[in-house]
């Protein structure tokens, strides 16, 4: 699963990439269809953990867009698991051919560069609701790599809240 895992990531960012640039190329559509059927084929064997809980929470419980949702969360929840999940980080590394940068920041970054909104409040999120996302995240969670610890997820909510580009 972890190779799997990995060539999605590198095929969808390629294709995604290449489709922001050349909209009419079809083998940047090739490309995405089979990172998204790897993507698929994963995500069909493995847990959820806290970046599905955090996405599940502010859909279901604030109506925030659902795939717009998982694209602002995921660089920060990676950030958040970063030190518990070393291969993981090696694998997004690979795939994204970067070297030193942090992962989460990198993939930041990617959703910056194909014009993704990487803020929750520009979704529609709430200030005001950010404390009560996390009590409902922490109320019922997901198994996670890393403990998760009301301070850090709360602080994970403002830094997606705010469109802050992830640090670890």
């Amino acid at each position: 699963m972890s190779l799997m895992a990995e060539e999605s990531i590198r095929a969808l960012a390629a294709g995604l990439s290449e489709l922001v640039r050349a909209p009419q190329y079809p083998g940047a559509r090739g490309q995405c269809l089979y990172g998204a059927w790897l993507a698929e084929s994963v995500l069909g064997n493995v847990g959820m953990a806290l970046h599905h809980k955090l996405c599940h929470t502010l859909g279901g419980s604030f109506n925030l867009p659902h795939a717009q949702t998982h694209t602002a969360i995921l660089p920060h929840a990676f950030a958040y698991n970063a030190a518990a999940v070393p291969a993981a980080v090696a694998a997004i590394r690979r795939a994204l051919g970067i070297d030193h940068e942090c992962a989460g920041a990198a993939l930041f970054d990617l959703g910056r560069s194909l014009g993704a909104t990487m803020s929750l409040a520009a979704l529609g999120l709430r200030q005001t609701d950010l404390d009560h996302a996390a009590a409902l995240t922490l109320a019922d969670p997901y198994w996670n790599p890393r403990p998760i610890e009301r301070v850090a997820v709360r602080a994970l909510l403002q830094d997606a809240f705010e469109g802050r580009r992830p640090t670890a």
